[in-house]
């Protein structure tokens, strides 16, 4: 079977659904796999990091991870101007992760266009077969046959590109959104951990500053013995 075949039997609906395809799938996995090394590292990451308590290091963690990143950031902006975290992680959730986003954008597109371009050779299909009616008296019924071959070709393959890129989408777009929970849960434990670390060093210069005087000298002047 060479190219040529498949072209004719397709038609270019056809080959622009099987490039269309290919490119969602691999724009899905791709984001997939990328969102799956990312939720591991973190959890390698900044997880066991939060669990030993050791979150006193967090704003000098220069990892480059997206999830650790919006949390460090979260954790600097927070401490010095603003107070709403929520918007504070959303705002760096899409800067952070500005690649997924787009990628998800491009499902949700090829999930759309899929089956419009299924009806387009649908459409293509039978204009060649009325076509080959208006050319011919007696048409072919091969001829005729290939129209509609094409015709329904074309329908059953958008399908089957929209069906499964639906799918994926809205996958990713849960886990996605699944991250952005995780984000905004563990802004407000760093907050916590930072806060309560930040506490004991706090009391412990209070409590130097309220030393005694080591001589034991009391400030309070002798009262003069009357006369």
């Amino acid at each position: 079977m060479t190219l040529a075949s498949i072209y004719s039997a397709i038609g270019p609906s056809g080959c622009a659904l099987v490039v269309v395809g290919c490119a969602g799938l691999y724009i899905a996995l791709r984001t997939f796999f990328y969102l799956s090394l990312v939720w591991k590292n973190f959890q390698h990451g900044f997880l066991d990091l939060e669990n030993t308590g050791e979150s006193r290091c967090l704003r000098n963690n220069s990892s480059d991870n997206p999830l650790i990143a919006i949390i460090r950031d979260v954790v600097k902006t927070h401490s010095g101007h603003s107070q709403d975290i929520r918007a504070e992680v959303a705002y760096l959730f899409h800067r952070n992760f500005e690649q997924v986003t787009k990628s998800l954008c491009w499902l949700r597109l090829i999930a759309m266009i899929a089956p419009l371009l299924g009806l387009l050779g649908t459409v293509l299909g039978m204009v060649g077969v009325f076509r080959t009616i208006a050319a011919k008296a007696a048409p072919d019924p091969t001829q005729l046959a290939g129209g509609i071959w094409e015709a329904l070709i074309t329908t059953v393959m958008g399908l089957c590109v929209a069906i499964p890129m639906l799918i994926f989408y809205y996958f990713l777009l849960l886990k996605f959104k699944g991250f952005h929970i995780e984000a905004v849960e563990h802004s407000y434990r760093a907050l916590e951990l930072c806060q309560g670390a930040a506490r004991p060093a706090f009391g412990a210069a209070a409590s130097n500053h309220a030393r005694p005087d080591p001589a034991g000298t009391c400030p309070v002047k002798a009262e003069r013995e009357p006369a």
